[in-house]
């Protein structure tokens, strides 16, 4: 029996497998999360060290593009894309598009990672996934090019894609306590600025609910349901670690790097409905405050 065989057979039965294009931060949460329903769990990096961690953690690495991946393709049952699209367009179908229309019909459900990006600036507006996409930044014109290449795939070949735009992800590691703590965080003032954001426990459940109900070409935002300008997250979490109130500084002349200043680029509100109604989805931290909550709580455990 072949290594792959013996995976996919445990007593008879079909053991799920996911392959993770660009096994990170959130693709993490998830990737532990199936391991322990027993899945078999394979991810893509470029960093040896990484792999090395990975494979620490019962993840089976694969350096991608130094190493073959056609067993890993043919063993999936499921699919997270989670590799950012450069200016050559989406790297993953840059490189295996024919691999993966070749057996399109074996994926039980495939999942994009994007952005909220894609919908550009909506001066505080509300929008939803019926929204027409214009994004103002580069980076959202490159996720939303990758994200039509990927329904288009889909259409042409039945792939069962599903895309998920992702609002600013904040979690254990990825939070504001350090820079308060350490007297470094800034309230950055824009007039009217707001953002939605997620806890990447959320984006993990919202996830696995679609694996569990497939409706392949659908589109979801994943965020929270309390959108919010940036100052307010970082005064509450002075207030919850009983600190000063960061310095106020004013946009226009902040010390910010070209990627920071970038999301101070676009202002909207995010809904997410669709994950409430048609996932049946209960939010973990339905807003930051509950989310930085539990964040301290963690760091206090």
């Amino acid at each position: 029996m072949s290594p792959d065989s013996a995976w996919r057979t445990r007593k008879g039965a079909s053991v799920k497998t996911i392959l993770v294009f660009g096994y990170g931060y959130t693709a993490h949460v998830i990737g532990q999360e199936l391991l322990s329903e027993g899945w078999r769990v394979i991810g893509t990096t470029r960093s040896a060290d990484k792999a090395a961690a990975m494979k620490a953690d019962g993840i089976e690495a694969i350096l991608w593009p130094a190493e073959n991946i056609t067993e890993a393709l043919t063993a999936a049952t499921h699919i997270l894309l989670s590799a950012a699209p450069s200016e050559d367009g989406d790297p993953v179908l840059g490189a295996l598009s024919a691999e993966i229309r070749q057996r399109a019909a074996q994926y039980e459900w495939v999942g994009y990672l994007s952005t909220t990006a894609v919908y550009g600036d909506r001066d505080g507006g509300w929008v939803d996934e019926t929204t027409e996409l214009s994004p103002t930044t580069r980076r959202g014109q490159l996720r939303a090019d990758a994200e039509q290449a990927w329904l288009d795939l889909g259409a042409e070949t039945k792939l069962p894609i599903h895309i998920f735009r992702l609002a600013g992800i904040y979690g254990p590691g990825r939070g504001p306590f350090a820079k308060v703590r350490a007297g470094t965080a800034r309230r950055i003032i824009k007039k009217g600025q707001v953002f939605s954001r997620t806890h990447v426990e959320d984006i993990a459940q919202v996830l696995r609910a679609s694996m569990n109900a497939p409706n392949a070409g659908a589109i979801y935002n994943v965020c929270d349901n309390d959108p919010a300008p940036p100052q307010d997250v970082i005064a509450e979490a002075a207030r919850m670690l009983d600190q000063p109130l960061p310095e106020a500084v004013d946009f226009e002349t902040a010390e910010m790097t070209p990627m920071a200043r970038s999301f101070y680029a676009e202002s909207k509100r995010v809904s997410n409905q669709r994950i409430l109604e048609e996932l049946g989805v209960t939010l973990k931290y339905p807003d930051y405050r509950s989310g930085l909550q539990a964040l301290l709580s963690a760091e206090s455990a």
